[in-house]
């Protein structure tokens, strides 16, 4: 579909670059002429995620930092762009997740969820928009977000309030950085199976309701999301800023929202599966 060097003379970074969607978009992006940062936590997923681009020919490096650390996100970015040159792109794929029952969070589970999503994705939106800014070159920015950034969902109230903050961002700076050639979109997946998140926030007895509830009666697959995150970065959407793309299947509009439909059961029964949920310490 795409020419493979569609992406060439573009330094891309990506948030979250080493596992699931974040891993597949900078494979995609590396294999389309792209040199790709991946960012994340931890060292091993990031290490992995370069080498097997590498291997596959492309070029990529990687640099270890907690997006809730502007500090430390500018490092990352001066790492990256030590090896790889100036950056043209940016990927916020970076998030954190769990379900449950509202009335059970603590301030701090709050916050979590909301320093990685919405303060993380503006200090390295910031960090790259200002350095774009006095290079005077322009750039390309692309935010990962969901469904229930404009609808709200039960259970997953600090997700939602997050997402919908990066994309209010994501509309706004459209607008504001335009002056400066900078572009913002967006991306609402809907189910991606993916190793980690969509099992901590899928139930297994839940799976097979979640998907019914899609139109084309499948889940999404990571090439699908990639080739339409490589597409949003190229030139070929040179004229789109400040849209969000859906690819749910159709879900959101069939389904309402997203985790409503944990609302059908018993809830001494939900907050027992989301206890279930839980990470074992």
């Amino acid at each position: 579909m795409f020419q493979p060097d569609l992406l060439r003379g573009q330094t891309l970074l990506i948030t979250g670059g080493g596992t699931g969607l974040g891993r597949a978009m900078a494979e995609r992006a590396a294999a389309l002429g792209a040199a790709v940062g991946v960012l994340g936590r931890r060292t091993e997923p990031l290490e992995e995620a370069v080498a097997a681009i590498r291997a596959a020919g492309g070029s990529a490096a990687w640099a270890s930092a907690d997006v809730r650390d502007p500090a430390a996100v500018a490092g990352a970015v001066d790492q990256i762009e030590a090896a790889l040159g100036p950056l043209t792109g940016l990927v916020n794929n970076a998030a954190g997740n769990f379900l449950a029952a509202t009335e059970d969070l603590s301030p701090n589970a709050f916050n979590a969820v909301v320093q990685i999503v919405l303060n993380g994705t503006f200090h390295t939106t910031q960090e790259l928009g200002r350095r774009w800014i006095e290079r005077g070159g322009g750039g390309v920015i692309l935010s990962i977000v969901t469904t229930y950034a404009w609808m709200g969902s039960p259970f997953v109230v600090p997700s939602a309030c997050a997402k919908a903050g990066v994309l209010a961002m994501t509309r706004s700076l459209a607008v504001e950085w335009a002056t400066y050639g900078i572009r913002a979109n967006a991306i609402a997946p809907g189910p991606f199976p993916t190793e980690g998140a969509f099992s901590r926030l899928m139930p297994e007895d839940m799976a097979q309701k979640a998907l019914e509830a899609v139109p084309l009666k499948r889940f999404g697959r990571l090439d699908e999301l990639a080739d339409l995150s490589v597409f949003l970065l190229s030139p070929m959407a040179a004229f789109i800023n400040g849209e969000c793309v859906v690819i749910d299947g159709g879900e959101w509009l069939h389904n309402g929202q997203e985790f409503g439909r944990f609302t059908d059961l018993p809830r001494d029964r939900v907050k027992a599966m989301l206890e279930a949920l839980k990470p074992k310490r």
